[in-house]
């Protein structure tokens, strides 16, 4: 057997060996390690967790649980500034028809609490997503006339908390909001309009919380590259005062507005033209010959079916609101002038018609008044007629008497016809006041006439209408 301290001796030397061993695996670590951060870029000095530590911890650090953040800073004291500031990231959509807007922004709040500062040796902030903003007060704002409002969450709460040494607190969130715009349509498409976004405490009074413009009208930012497809966006500008409610008293409100002028091009090209287009195609029926009832009717009858779709058409797409747009001014006004043009052609037909049945009446009764001679009869004529004369012009020979052919003497002249005119005090007086109403017996007058008044009236209308509106 081994004496005793022999063995003792073997153990301690087992000991030693084995620390080396530890000792040298440790080098190998470190060394290894050292090599990986060297190839990355990483510093060689071991970065210290903070967080591990007990006494940086966020709540011990901001003594959250030694306060009531129930309450408002400076309870019972003077009102809290809270300044405000929007960047507007777009503007999503214009409805007309539920007169609304939807607008996507970051919202960013700056008040100062002195229960959330903490000790820094470098005056470094804090920063902290949603979830220390439960534990924490942040002022109450909401958007006045809103319809729906969310934040947005993907991949997690765009919510943001910035904490400084002394107390001071920037809090930011990403909002999309849809709020009510009261639109006045009575220029439509020729309008502009301005639409309000509100911002307000609900619960804190302005003797609890002062609302405020952090920079005035730089507190209020637009992304470059907001466009809408129906607007121009002409400025964005910033306002504010008091609100009163009876019931609770005081709040201020802040107001983001904004002026959008629509554009005209696309109404133009959708509504204007065509609408310009059919009054003037009504008005090819004024050349039209008044005997071709099929072509006149039916070239009326389908200005008058597309002016009408064309209205319905415009207002689908409108509220239905209790006034007169300028859009319905000018389609009315087109659409009357297509509906006269029908008329004007049933008032030619008829003319027609009542004329022909005259001009039959007259010839029958002149052929049955005829006489063999012009013996006894006063302001007696002679008028040579030979076969060149159109019917219309013996026809305007009303009130007048025929007599026959009378032979002269040499044979080959009997083709030609003597009439004999005679002319009373009653033809004579029937003759001047059928003179009177030639315009209107003339049906082709009255095609005539509506070439020139038809055009010129619109033209008319257009001037007036694009000096009022434009």
């Amino acid at each position: 057997m081994m004496p005793y301290y022999t063995r003792f001796l073997f153990v301690l030397f087992c000991l030693i060996l084995v620390g080396e061993c530890r000792k040298h695996k440790s080098r190998k670590r470190r060394w290894s390690g050292t090599v990986e951060s060297q190839k990355h870029g990483t510093p060689l000095k071991k970065l210290v967790d903070g967080t591990k530590t007990r006494k940086v911890k966020t709540d011990h650090l901001l003594r959250v649980d030694d306060h009531d953040f129930t309450m408002r800073p400076a309870f019972a004291g003077p009102a809290v500034p809270v300044g405000v500031d929007v960047q507007v990231e777009s503007l999503d959509s214009i409805s007309e028809v539920d007169m609304d807007f939807t607008m996507t922004l970051y919202l960013r709040h700056y008040w100062k609490d002195e229960r959330l500062s903490f000790p820094s040796s470098t005056n470094k902030s804090m920063t902290f997503d949603g979830r220390l903003v439960k534990k924490i007060w942040v002022p109450d704002v909401f958007f006045v006339h809103s319809k729906r409002s969310f934040i947005h969450d993907t991949t997690t709460e765009n919510i943001m908390l910035r904490v400084f040494p002394d107390g001071h607190v920037l809090y930011s969130l990403r909002v999309t909001v849809t709020a009510a715009c009261n639109m006045d349509f009575s220029r439509f498409p020729l309008d502009s309009q301005t639409c309000t976004l509100e911002l307000e405490s609900y619960a804190y009074t302005d003797e609890d919380l002062m609302l405020y413009w952090k920079s005035g009208d730089e507190s209020l930012s637009t992304d470059d590259r907001i466009s809408l497809s129906q607007f121009l966006i002409q400025k964005f500008h910033t306002s504010s005062r008091l609100a009163f409610y009876s019931s609770t008293g005081w709040y201020n409100r802040l107001y983001i507005n904004f002026t959008l002028r629509r554009h005209i091009f696309f109404f133009l090209l959708q509504t204007y033209f065509p609408a310009t287009l059919m009054v003037m195609l009504s008005w090819v029926s004024f050349w039209i010959d008044r005997r071709a009832v099929p072509a006149r009717v039916s070239l009326g009858i389908t200005t008058v079916l597309t002016m009408s779709t064309i209205i319905t058409g415009v207002n689908a797409s409108m509220p239905r609101v209790s006034y007169i747009k300028a859009v319905d001014i000018y389609l009315w006004v087109s659409f009357v002038f297509v509906f006269l043009s029908v008329l004007e052609y049933a008032a030619v037909n008829y003319l027609t018609t009542v004329r022909d049945g005259k001009d039959r009446k007259l010839r029958e009764k002149a052929r049955e008044q005829a006489l063999p001679c012009t013996c006894g009869m006063s302001h007696t004529r002679t008028m040579m007629l030979d076969g060149t004369y159109s019917e219309a012009d013996t026809n305007s020979l009303a009130g007048y008497t025929r007599a026959p052919m009378v032979p002269e003497d040499p044979p080959e002249k009997q083709e030609r016809m003597v009439v004999h005119l005679s002319l009373d005090s009653e033809s004579t007086g029937t003759k001047k006041k059928r003179r009177g109403f030639r315009i209107i017996q003339n049906t082709h007058a009255i095609d005539t006439y509506s070439r020139m008044i038809f055009p010129g009236a619109y033209i008319i209308f257009n001037l007036i209408y694009w000096s009022v509106y434009c």
